[in-house]
């Protein structure tokens, strides 16, 4: 996969004034709304967790044909060893998985909150530039617009790479939901979150949601939920109803769960 906007790369050696100021530059290169050459319907018009490819009663041509016409959804994980970050891309298509690739790169700089690709984005460049295949949807574990500047990780590389990127965060950074979320909520719940006083944005924008994509029946334990956001060519709704789309049981979605896994396996091969 290309780098298709170089001046985006993220540079560690950057001060913190500059890597900001970077990022109110991709926020604004950005765009946070349904990319029209991206058919986002083939992923979501369809049951949570359903494979999209043509079933085998079909007939082999009829699969072959189904699966020409479906995008190639690339999941994206990190884990670290000695020092450096390893990032691990899976390509799936129609829930089948074509391609994963992995880099690393050493870490020239701390875990800054708002400044996370900068630590890990050239990991992530690295190992995108390692498929064999183009991704049509790119899904990150990381923020997207739910970031300070707008510009958060999946942002960021969506943007570097100049594709529809969304942004899956296990925790909020910033941003304000429009309900309390301290009871648990219902799976398939979604709640809004949006700009707050910490947030380079007009207030209320709606930045993305925390999206409930799993939950137990017990009142004993329950399952936190996800923050969902849209890093560069998908609308805020869209966004959250893809990662619905790609979930399958489980609380990540299946492109970043694979990510995850895959991350695991390349770092145990390291050790």
């Amino acid at each position: 996969m290309e780098v298709r906007r170089p001046e985006f790369v993220p540079d560690p050696a950057l001060s913190r004034e500059e890597m900001e100021a970077l990022q109110r530059d991709i926020a604004d290169a950005a765009t946070f709304a349904d990319d029209p050459d991206f058919d986002s319907a083939t992923l979501i018009d369809r049951e949570p967790g359903q494979s999209t490819l043509a079933d085998a009663s079909a007939g082999d041509a009829a699969a072959e044909s189904a699966s020409d016409t479906q995008h190639v959804v690339v999941g994206v994980d990190q884990a670290f060893f000695d020092d450096r970050a390893l990032s691990a891309v899976v390509a799936s298509r129609g829930g089948e998985v074509i391609d994963r690739a992995g880099a690393a790169v050493d870490v020239e700089i701390p875990y800054i909150p708002g400044l996370l690709s900068f630590r890990e984005g050239g990991a992530i460049l690295a190992a995108l530039a390692e498929l064999d295949v183009d991704p049509d949807l790119l899904v990150l574990d990381g923020s997207g617009r739910i970031h300070f500047r707008q510009a958060g990780i999946a942002t960021h590389v969506g943007v570097v790479v100049d594709c529809p990127a969304v942004g899956v965060a296990k925790s909020l950074l910033c941003g304000r939901p429009t309900r309390s979320l301290e009871d648990p909520l219902p799976e398939g719940e979604r709640v809004p979150i949006e700009a707050d006083e910490r947030v380079e944005a007009p207030a209320r924008t709606v930045l993305g949601h925390a999206y409930q994509s799993r939950q137990y029946d017990s009142p004993n334990r329950h399952v936190n939920p996800l923050y969902v956001s849209p890093g560069h060519r998908v609308g805020v709704d869209t966004a959250t109803d893809l990662v619905a789309a790609l979930c399958a049981g489980y609380k990540l979605p299946e492109p970043t769960r694979l990510a995850d896994s895959y991350a695991d396996e390349l770092k145990a091969d390291h050790r």
